[in-house]
């Protein structure tokens, strides 16, 4: 079992950044997939990013919308996943959830292929 608790999410100004955090109940680092989503209203959860470690290797996934703006890194000593978010921009409004899932030896990019969900946190970007 693996609990994950997200916080740093804000109201903030488009072009802004922002750093989320997801803090898990033990360690991930060795043999998890660590992702990111968010939900808006009205709407489905997509996938953000994702980290994956397996056999010494780091692998690292993201949307297409949000390649180049942000960054998801871990802090293995902290059991802690990151998310920079920069050049913030409205439609980047949602509430964000971190999830995690053993390895599996792929991306996984689909809610559904995630086995533990964090509480979430909201961003909130204005024009």
């Amino acid at each position: 079992q693996v609990q994950l608790v997200e916080s740093g999410g804000g109201l903030v100004q488009a072009g802004d950044s922002l750093r989320l955090s997801c803090e898990a109940s033990r360690r991930t680092f060795s043999a998890f997939t660590m992702g990111w989503f968010r939900q808006a209203p009205g709407k489905e959860r997509e996938f953000v990013a994702a980290i994956s470690w397996s056999i010494g290797r780091t692998y690292y996934t993201y949307e297409d919308s949000v390649k180049g703006r942000f960054t998801i890194s871990g802090d293995n000593a902290k059991n802690t996943v990151y998310l920079q978010m920069n050049i913030l921009k409205p439609e980047d409004t949602a509430v964000y959830y971190c999830a995690a899932v053993p390895f599996r030896g792929a991306a996984a990019r689909r809610p559904g292929e995630y086995d533990y969900w964090g509480q979430g946190t909201q961003v909130t970007v204005s024009s």
